[in-house]
């Protein structure tokens, strides 16, 4: 006898969002695919849009693929790394775009879909936009300082759990347009935790990942006071001096 396979699908609202406007817009993984918005940004795998509900600005990101090679299939999928990595940054007090809804569909075991949603945040641009714009707000040196000292922040806390982003660049990562920015992480299904020698690599890689428009944008002082935000010194070391090394040869004969 041969056996049928299954369709499971799950779709969960989060608390803060649960009988809003939002959650009856959305109440299902089928609504988030049916939803029309704005387009953001696409890839093989994904595509987001944006749309606003009721004045509310939203993000959907509808994923048709789990990953690349066997993960496309099997194991955890990039949705679900997505939305369990902005719960881990929550858990670490790193600001992140508000959560909505997220949810996945598979079929005999095998990823089908998934789609995360997330609110936006107003008055925030993510970096990389502001860098390609020439945005004058980075001719501040106070307000680059300050959201300088968070990245650095932020970061340090992600590799003192282990965690590497993998995708810690300019674009992913949000900051508010105020006098006191307020800097978020985001998009960010890559980044596990690694233990073991391998995963300094993995550290080095996030730095070299920041560094790549920052050598563009800032100057050596602002560049060498993140890293020393990073590391917590007031002075370099000779190894300091070798990791620095280490970040600068990173992408070298890569790109």
């Amino acid at each position: 006898m041969r056996h049928r396979k299954s369709m499971s699908t799950f779709w969960e609202i989060t608390p803060a969002y649960r009988d809003t406007p939002i959650a009856n817009f959305l109440p299902t993984l089928a609504a988030a695919f049916d939803t029309a918005g704005q387009y953001v940004t696409s890839s093989p795998i994904s595509r987001v849009i944006r749309t606003e509900i009721q004045g509310k600005a939203v993000y959907i990101k509808t994923y048709t693929r789990g990953g690349k090679s066997l993960r496309r299939w099997f194991g955890r999928s990039r949705a679900r790394a997505e939305w369990e990595n902005l719960f881990f940054f929550e858990q670490l007090d790193i600001p992140t775009p508000p959560l909505v809804a997220y949810g996945q569909e598979t079929w005999g075991g095998l990823f089908k879909r998934a789609a995360l949603v997330t609110a936006e945040l107003q008055d925030s641009r993510d970096l990389n936009t502001l860098h390609l714009e020439d945005h004058p707000i980075l001719k501040d040196r106070h307000w680059v300082a300050a959201v300088s000292h968070q990245i650095a922040r932020h970061t340090r806390r992600l590799h003192q759990k282990r965690f590497g982003h993998l995708d810690l660049k300019w674009r992913n990562i949000l900051v508010s347009l105020q006098d006191t920015p307020r800097v978020s992480f985001f998009d960010c299904p890559a980044g596990q935790i690694r233990r073991g020698p391998n995963a300094t690599r993995w550290f080095i890689k996030d730095i070299a990942c920041l560094d790549k428009v920052a050598k563009m944008r800032l100057s050596r002082t602002q560049r060498l006071k993140f890293f020393m935000n990073y590391e917590r010194i007031q002075r370099l070391g000779e190894r300091d001096k070798h990791k620095i090394r280490k970040i600068l040869r990173f992408f070298h004969g890569r790109e």
